[in-house]
């Protein structure tokens, strides 16, 4: 039987007029990477502050390793390793003294916390930088330290929000593998994000939350079945009549057809050979066409149909 690492029961939050989290509910697994996405605004971050008995909340109830989170549950906060969004490192010290800092709050043992450091350093890549100080980093390598600040005790839960913003394409792969890497050696992680692709990569199981609610929640492949389209087809047309576009309409399974700026797109609702009877029709009609796609929902295209609006980038 799965254990339970992150019980949140009907969770409410409010600063003054504004419900941050709106009756909030969440499960987490132990062995899961579990992906809390939504728009900046949506709650994420508040959660996590709850999580952590960072911020006191109006209602409900929140337990971790089947304990109540209190803001002096010690004993449970040992066992969380966290990052957040907001790089949190000492400048005056290097990467080695950071790491060495962090992890002896909570590992005592010196030979044991020296082991670990050494670890956390290896596992970041960071072996040519520990005698750099974190201003002499780049945003890439500053957000592995933060990661190795974060980890180097060995936690069973591994809370990320948002670790990375503003990095470099290569370093953000690597933050994703390392993430993964650690999970497979036994952390159950929470990783918030408005990176649609990021948690569609990595995570297990995944919550939709907008305006303080859990709106969604299941895997990738689960989560895409709960819209109306299954598959995308978009075709390059110089010209075509339009009842050749309305002839696409009594197709089995398309529910939409449209020809704007040169391009043909056909949306359906599952069925299999769709394009082949598109193609079928432009054949029957003589239209000539270029470049054909068929492309299958994204988690983007379940945020759009479940919330109405497309997953921003922008503060709001």
């Amino acid at each position: 039987m799965e254990k339970t690492v992150v019980k949140i029961e009907n969770l409410v939050k409010r600063y003054k007029e504004l419900i941050a989290l709106d009756h909030f509910n969440l499960d987490i697994k132990e062995g899961e990477i579990f992906g809390l996405l939504g728009p900046n605004g949506s709650g994420k971050t508040t959660a996590i502050n709850c999580i952590l008995s960072l911020l006191t909340f109006d209602k409900g109830s929140i337990e971790i390793f089947g304990k109540k989170m209190t803001p002096t549950s010690y004993d449970i906060k040992r066992e969380i390793g966290i990052i957040m969004q907001n790089v949190a490192v000492f400048d005056e010290l290097t990467v080695y003294e950071n790491i060495d800092y962090f992890c002896g709050l909570y590992i005592k043992d010196k030979a044991t916390r020296k082991q670990y450091v050494q670890e956390a350093i290896e596992f970041v890549e960071l072996e040519h930088f520990v005698r750099f100080y974190p201003k002499k980093l780049s945003g890439g390598l500053l957000r592995r330290l933060n990661i190795a600040c974060g980890i180097s005790h060995k936690p069973k839960l591994i809370i990320l929000d948002e670790p990375t913003v503003a990095v470099d394409p290569q370093s953000r792969n690597k933050i994703l593998e390392g993430i993964q890497e650690l999970n497979k050696n036994g952390a159950t992680v929470i990783y918030t994000s408005h990176y649609m692709e990021e948690v569609e990569q990595i995570c297990t199981r995944i919550a939709i939350i907008d305006k303080g609610k859990n709106i969604a929640i299941g895997t990738k492949d689960e989560l895409k079945k709960m819209i109306r389209n299954t598959e995308t087809i978009t075709i390059e047309i110089r010209d075509i009549k339009d009842s050749v576009v309305n002839e696409m309409i009594p197709l089995p399974h398309v529910y939409e057809s449209t020809y704007a700026d040169g391009i043909l797109t056909i949306k359906c609702n599952g069925g299999k050979h769709n394009l082949i009877r598109v193609l079928a029709v432009l054949e029957k009609n003589n239209v000539s066409f270029g470049r054909v796609y068929s492309k299958q929902p994204t988690l983007n295209d379940v945020f759009l149909e479940i919330t109405g609006k497309a997953l921003r980038d922008e503060e709001v």
